[in-house]
């Protein structure tokens, strides 16, 4: 069926109808009062998103950009960093520091587990001159979710100051930095605010502002402290995706509309019936525990016989679906279905009935509808 896609990988995620019209319109100019009331608008209501008293910049850039943000304006040449890695994306944390001189110092799960507080600690405690924590909440290459309040806390307690990636978190699952002590939280927009790739946002806590004051060359383009000095006068310092702006201001109000709490219970009813679901059709999820799964992707082990590319391509060919294989090492042992976003109890359905329909043409052995009776019993 044509024109009818729909996504389900940890990024982009499905957009709302109102938030495509809205970026639809011609565009305004960005000094204007017009777009400076838009983003005064924006910015309280990401403050409000990120759970945070500090101010939440928006750059012009994928995720990834935060995430270069984040330590282009702290690093100074041979600074020690600490990256906690559970997967692919805690790795790209480590590859940034290196690209900026830093000494990296790498605690490492196995692939679908994550980082217990004692590693950290006993990271710490022999590191004590680390200047910096990196860590990812939702590690999507793997489906697994970092205990983040536990960690950040025990940060804290020293000098050093905890990054946060919240790509797929913010938005989707309880992210609170200001409570949780996160001194810098990053995100993307293609993610839980629901609107396409373009945008990213970092905001930084007063502990880690203070080391940006000691930052010898930081970030032209990312600088905090030109951002910091627009952000005060409703602008940006460079020209910003004006209607990607627009569009995340539709996106935001959706999100006060159905409440943070809310938002959170969504995501993880929906995650965690999937993850129900996929048991009951006999599969293997590649993270085992569900208190350490991600509510913004699930992995799941292909059965026996059966190749990832054979799912994924049925997927894409019968119902016109889109889930994403597995990274690097994990690649094609794995499939992953993103439940992010705008994603709803229809959509889980709709999904899981067509992962059954998928398996039963690839001539995996199951009880018919175990799925989607699980759903039911789960949702009803």
């Amino acid at each position: 069926m044509q024109d009818k896609t729909f996504l389900m990988i940890p990024g982009p995620t499905p957009v709302p109808e109102s938030v495509l019209l809205d970026m639809a319109k011609h565009p305004i100019g960005h000094r204007s009062k017009e777009f400076s009331a838009i983003l005064k608008e924006v910015y309280a209501d990401l403050k409000w998103l990120f759970q945070t008293k500090n101010d939440v910049f928006i750059y012009t850039a994928s995720g990834t950009g935060a995430m270069e943000a984040a330590m282009s304006n702290l690093i100074n040449e041979g600074d020690k960093v600490l990256c906690c890695v559970i997967g692919n994306f805690g790795a790209r944390w480590a590859n940034i520091a290196k690209s900026r001189g830093a000494e990296v110092i790498k605690i490492e799960a196995e692939l679908g587990k994550t980082i217990k507080p004692e590693q950290l600690e006993a990271a710490l405690n022999e590191h004590k001159d680390v200047k910096i924590v990196t860590m990812t909440h939702s590690e999507t290459s793997t489906g697994a979710k970092n205990d983040i309040k536990t960690l950040c806390e025990i940060v804290s307690k020293t000098d050093a100051i905890s990054i946060v990636d919240g790509v797929t978190s913010v938005g989707a699952m309880p992210v609170k930095m200001d409570e949780w002590k996160i001194d810098v939280l990053v995100s993307g927009s293609q993610k839980g605010f629901m609107i396409p790739p373009g945008l990213s946002f970092l905001a930084a806590s007063e502990k880690a502002f203070k080391m940006h004051e000691q930052c010898k060359y930081p970030s032209f383009y990312f600088d905090w402290t030109a951002h910091k000095k627009n952000l005060a006068d409703d602008t940006t310092p460079w020209t910003p995706a004006v209607n990607l702006i627009v569009a995340l201001r539709t996106a935001l109000k959706m999100m006060k509309a159905e409440g943070l709490e809310n938002i959170y219970a969504r995501h993880e009813r929906i995650a965690l019936t999937l993850r129900k679901a996929v048991r009951a059709l006999g599969l293997e999820l590649f993270v085992k525990d569900d208190n350490c799964a991600s509510f913004a992707i699930t992995s799941i082990l292909p059965p026996e016989g059966i190749s990832v590319p054979d799912i994924r391509s049925t997927f894409k060919n019968d119902f016109d679906i889109v889930v994403a294989n597995g990274q690097k090492t994990l690649k094609d042992k794995i499939f992953r279905m993103g439940t992010l976003g705008f994603v709803s109890d229809r959509d889980l359905l709709t999904a899981v009935a067509s992962l059954e329909a998928v398996l039963a043409k690839l001539g995996h052995n199951f009880e018919k509808g175990a799925g989607v009776r699980a759903v039911l019993e789960s949702l009803y």
